[in-house]
């Protein structure tokens, strides 16, 4: 009787496919439970960085090339709430928050309050349109919004870092810093749009998790 050849093979093949999938049901699991357990902020609904980061750390390692991560600081809150009150101001982010909010949920993203005036998205975009999806989206941020018979005007400087630009930056927090360091050039007029962020950006010096010329970090801007 001839003997049995084991089928290795096969054994082989099916491995190499359920080893990826046993990791992206993995990866899948960590991003639901962040977001089950990320903290709602109370003011616009959005959910806290926990949530950005699981989303992003996971689209970093597989759709690394559309994987865009970008921060928004609304421009001029200390002057509304100086002339109308903290709760014009409060309309205002949370008006901010829900617009940034569905912009990124319709691009299979997330967007989340970092604090403040500072909110942070991790979208997927197609590098041939990311400068007409941001400059759209700076423009849907700038539509007024209502307060009794006032209309708030927000204006809301944006930084972005495209994963695949930076090969070196393989987690969420040097993409946010480059993004954070991108936009805070817009809002300082070092440069006209924040939608490209450097290498550079993305290692650049920070202290308590704050870009350099931030109140605090005693240490100068540029």
């Amino acid at each position: 009787m001839p003997a049995v050849t084991p089928l290795r093979q096969p054994t082989l093949a099916l491995a190499a496919v359920a080893i990826p999938l046993a990791v992206a049901i993995a990866d899948d699991v960590r991003v639901r439970r962040a977001l089950r357990i990320a903290r709602r902020d109370p003011l616009t609904g959005l959910a806290d960085r926990t949530a950005l980061t699981a989303r992003a750390d996971r689209l970093v390692r597989t759709r690394r090339e559309d994987l865009h991560v970008l921060v928004a600081d609304a421009d001029g809150l200390k002057t509304v709430n100086d002339a109308l009150g903290h709760a014009a101001g409060d309309i205002l982010i949370a008006a901010v928050g829900r617009r940034i909010g569905a912009w990124a949920a319709a691009r299979s993203g997330i967007a989340v309050r970092l604090g403040g005036d500072e909110f942070a998205a991790a979208v997927m975009l197609p590098p041939t349109t990311t400068v007409r999806e941001i400059t759209a989206l700076r423009e849907l941020l700038a539509q007024p919004v209502s307060h009794g018979t006032d209309m708030l005007r927000p204006a809301v400087s944006i930084g972005a870092a495209r994963a695949a630009d930076l090969p070196d930056a393989a987690d969420t927090s040097r993409l946010l810093r480059a993004a954070d360091m991108a936009m805070y050039r817009v809002k300082t007029g070092q440069q006209a749009c924040g939608y490209t962020a450097t290498r550079q950006d993305a290692y650049t010096p920070a202290v308590h998790g704050r870009r350099p010329g931030r109140p605090g970090t005693h240490l100068p801007i540029g």
